[in-house]
């Protein structure tokens, strides 16, 4: 009995003295902090990996916050958001890791920059190269204009025909479905050349050194509080020379349409586009053309053009 009390009180001071070394680890020792996190589509599992830690506080970056040591938050919206986590110790000493997550990056996320991207997601013609872009025929198969090169040029509206002014036209995006174009110094817009005079007579082209090829830029405002509406599938009819009665259908495409009189990218009479592909950091879009004055409203043309983020 007497053996079992004094290994008793021995553990007891062993005890003891680890107590008091791990009270003065804590008090002589700054928080250590880090994150992991895991995505699945809109639901993050989040991960505390910190040392001389006693309390955590989380903001997830959507005006939410958690103090769990590893919290589980799902997103109302897909789209980008800076998440940060503070561990303070004992004693009231703070550290902090940050990370920015991608959320559901849908293609609408992509095209406005998602809902903390308060100043819009804002595009401009490419004038790099790109496989993708050409000069089409408004076909079901947007076969190479005969005579035109597949692809085009890097720059080639600049550099081929003059037009460089049309790598400087901005589009922004915006997640609650406004939109805003910006025609820059010359106050004209890319263009089909009838559209031109049709509309106007001919007195709105400002640049026909692409005239040869259907195109010009011609004066254009742009519309005070416009919106976008983005569609991921739809079967798409555009009036077209070389469709059946007059029309050609491409099936399940996503597209693009504009309130009023705005656009995107080429202003002609088709206004609503059809988008091939949208990533972080480019766009292509299919803007169609009527070139033939006999044939209007029927489209003859399709630009397959790349748009990249302005920066």
């Amino acid at each position: 009995m007497k053996k079992q009390f004094l290994l008793l009180c021995f553990a007891f001071a062993i005890g003891m003295i680890l107590f008091q070394s791990c009270k003065k680890e804590a008090s002589n020792d700054p928080p250590q902090v880090g994150l992991f996190y895991s995505v699945v589509a809109k639901q993050a599992a989040f991960t505390a990996l910190t040392k001389h830690v006693e309390s955590w506080n989380w903001d997830f970056g959507d005006g939410t916050t958690s103090t769990e040591m590893n919290p589980v938050h799902v997103y109302k919206d897909g789209g980008y958001y800076n998440v940060k986590l503070i561990g303070t110790n004992a004693q009231g000493d703070t550290a902090s890791s940050k990370a920015t997550l991608a959320v559901s990056l849908t293609p609408y996320v992509l095209m406005t920059g998602g809902v903390n991207a308060v100043k819009g997601k804002t595009w401009k013609l490419a004038s790099g190269s790109s496989p993708y872009d050409k000069f089409a025929n408004a076909d079901a198969a947007f076969s190479t204009v005969s005579g035109t090169p597949d692809p085009l040029p890097a720059g080639i509206f600049g550099t081929g025909l003059g037009m460089g002014e049309v790598y400087n036209d901005t589009y922004t995006f915006y997640f609650n479905g406004k939109y805003s174009h910006d025609v820059k110094a010359d106050g004209a817009s890319f263009g089909g050349i009838v559209y031109q005079y049709v509309t106007t007579g001919g007195a709105g082209i400002v640049n026909a050194n692409g005239a040869d090829f259907g195109l010009c830029t011609g004066k254009y405002t742009p519309q005070t509080g416009a919106t976008f509406t983005y569609v991921e599938k739809e079967d798409f009819k555009v009036p077209s020379v070389y469709g059946a009665g007059g029309v050609v259908t491409y099936p399940g495409v996503s597209t693009l349409d504009f309130s009023g009189t705005e656009f995107i990218g080429f202003m002609d009479f088709q206004r609503k586009v059809i988008v091939k592909e949208v990533t972080d950091n480019s766009m292509r879009l299919v803007m169609f053309m009527a070139a033939s004055p006999g044939d209007l409203p029927k489209n003859t043309h399709a630009l397959i053009l790349t748009f990249e983020v302005v920066k």
